[in-house]
């Protein structure tokens, strides 16, 4: 049966990967994004696009609208919208504090709020029995990410997911948290990743390789599917080990 997917950030990195599974086998796909030429650029088979500020939100009212003309009911709504702040406008600030509350601030707004306000709104359309909402975490969650901004902000829907499982558990709709490691092939590190680095990253793993979009698409597909039906309320970490650490 054909499901209705819609997956914000979906034009690139671990949305577009996940777009691309779901799409190979035979769901209609929504891809959400702020820039339209990345998400028509996008090469996933049958998909539609809407470009929309997931943090604002007027901008959240247009997908609920869109989705609603467009889709009726959402079978699995996939949060992959986020980043550490690298396409956000730089700000000029002499105050260090000023600078801090810009980081915090930004953080939330495209890491916590993009996820809340879209689900929010689209909430009551979320197929029922058999609704999957799908949240993407990072390890920083678990160990820091140096200024703390994008760790919190990313931990921030480990609470808001435990609540929304419970919430909608009685409706047959699962809640889960997929937490990527280090990941390649994705736009997160833009210039800041280096040889050292990325060999660093590497060496935490148990496996021994960086973990790449597919990784976690293939883990959010599974969790959409229907033998992870009585998996709610879970936070899954895909990072080869390294969150425990050697």
């Amino acid at each position: 049966m054909t499901r209705n997917v819609v997956i914000s950030g979906g034009g690139t990195g671990i949305g577009l990967a996940a777009a691309q599974t779901f799409a190979a086998e035979g769901d209609r796909v929504l891809l959400l994004g702020r820039r339209e030429d990345v998400l028509r650029g996008a090469r996933v088979p049958g998909a539609l696009t809407y470009a929309a500020d997931v943090g604002d939100v007027d901008g959240v009212r247009g997908v609920a609208r869109f989705v609603a003309d467009e889709l009726g009911a959402v079978d699995v709504l996939i949060h992959s919208a986020g980043g550490s702040g690298q396409l956000e406008a730089r700000v000029e600030r002499e105050d260090p504090l000023e600078l801090v509350a810009d980081n915090w601030t930004v953080n939330f707004r495209i890491n916590t709020l993009t996820a809340v306000l879209l689900t929010e709104a689209l909430k009551e359309r979320l197929a029922e029995p058999g609704g999957r909402v799908l949240f993407l975490s990072s390890i920083a969650a678990y160990r820091g990410s140096g200024s703390g901004a994008y760790a919190a902000s990313k931990a921030a829907l480990h609470p808001y997911a435990h609540d929304l499982a419970r919430q909608l558990g009685p409706r047959g709709i699962t809640v889960n948290v997929v937490a990527p490691g280090y990941v390649e092939d994705t736009d997160f590190f833009g210039d800041a990743m280096d040889d050292a680095r990325r060999a660093r990253l590497v060496a935490e793993t148990s496996t021994g390789r960086a973990g790449t979009p597919g990784d976690v698409a293939a883990t959010l597909h599974w969790l959409a599917s229907p033998g992870a039906a009585h998996i709610t309320s879970q936070i899954i970490q895909v990072n080869g080990g390294a969150e425990r650490g050697h």
